[in-house]
């Protein structure tokens, strides 16, 4: 059964005590209703009512999504999300039970960095992910191309002309925001250049064996004199959970108030790295109401004293994925 209660308090969360009681009440509610959660917290011998800070709530590891179902069984599934794969590896299966949750984190939090979608002509270079389906991204992508409003808004595949045509249709016309998996924003910087045009370039990371992998700070400055834009921004994302982060300069990543990032010391879960010092990357996502909320990646990364946090790259022994860089 849906929990509406916990459901009407999410995107409305403000404040670090408000966080918190949130949290808590989250992780008692996925221990009830999620099986998988349930019996990963009881390996952990860790007892729910000693439970406080969400510090002390248990991250489930994220490659249990290619072995496990894992959701609270509130209703059926509404949508399937898989993560992005190459050759041979596993796919993670999401399955989001209420959709609704999904459209309202994205939204929200796309409006929060950037302004209503209709403010531009939204323009999405996703090879890979279109030829793939169950993509959570271009899911978001679709949704947010219709919210713009415009005709001019689509997706590209390998059509490059088309998408620079786009470009320059709608220069000076409208504000550009181009999302692009990063070898085919490459590929497509290679061969087309622009000054002075108001467009927003947003990279999602992947170079998925398409093209050497590079520095983050390298492949920005290759985009940025491409696209005659001061910075490149970029998305942190992931399909096993339903809150973005975004960067707009410098890969400096910001969370919305329903979700925050946390650095787990490498040889200690249950510890946490003091601000600026490199760990792997824990995330709550409030919004994944009916899935985990909290989740240990595989990415390793730094947290800031102004709640910023950076991301590095993947531990050895993780499997490259779409969001894949080399920073």
């Amino acid at each position: 059964m849906r929990n509406k209660e916990l459901e009407s308090q999410i995107f409305s969360v403000h404040g670090a005590d408000e966080f918190n009681r949130l949290s808590i009440a989250v992780f008692h509610f996925q221990y009830v209703h999620n099986p998988v959660y349930r019996q990963f917290v009881d390996a952990l011998a860790v007892n729910p009512a000693l439970v406080e800070r969400y510090e002390q709530i248990p991250f489930l590891p994220i490659s249990l999504f290619k072995s496990h179902e894992v959701r609270c069984h509130a209703q059926e599934p509404e949508l399937l999300f898989e993560s992005s794969k190459t050759t041979g590896m596993t796919s993670s299966r999401h399955y989001v039970e209420v959709a609704e949750l999904y459209n309202t984190s994205f939204s929200r939090c796309f409006e929060q960095f950037y302004g209503s979608a209709s403010n531009y002509v939204f323009l999405a270079l996703l090879p890979n992910y279109l030829e793939q389906q169950h993509s959570s991204l271009v899911y978001m992508a679709s949704e947010l191309i219709a919210q713009s409003g415009s005709g001019e808004s689509g997706f590209f595949l390998h059509n490059f002309a088309d998408l620079d045509a786009a470009i320059r249709r709608n220069a000076g016309r409208k504000k550009i925001f181009l999302i692009g998996v990063s070898y085919a924003l490459l590929d497509f910087a290679e061969q087309y250049s622009y000054n002075n045009i108001d467009m927003i370039v947003m990279e999602t990371g992947g170079m998925k064996g398409r093209r050497k992998e590079l520095l983050r700070s390298e492949m920005h400055e290759m985009l940025r004199k491409s696209f005659g834009v001061a910075h490149i921004h970029s998305e942190y994302g992931m399909a096993e959970l339903l809150s973005q982060a975004y960067s707009q300069q410098d890969g400096m990543f910001r969370t919305p108030a329903w979700a925050k990032i946390l650095v787990r010391d490498v040889y200690d879960p249950f510890s946490y790295m003091p601000a600026g010092k490199s760990g792997g990357i824990n995330v709550i996502d409030l919004a994944n109401l009916y899935s985990c909320s909290f989740i240990e990646t595989k990415d390793v990364g730094r947290l800031y004293e102004n709640g910023n946090f950076s991301v590095e790259g993947r531990f050895d022994s993780a499997e490259i994925r779409g969001c894949n860089l080399m920073y």
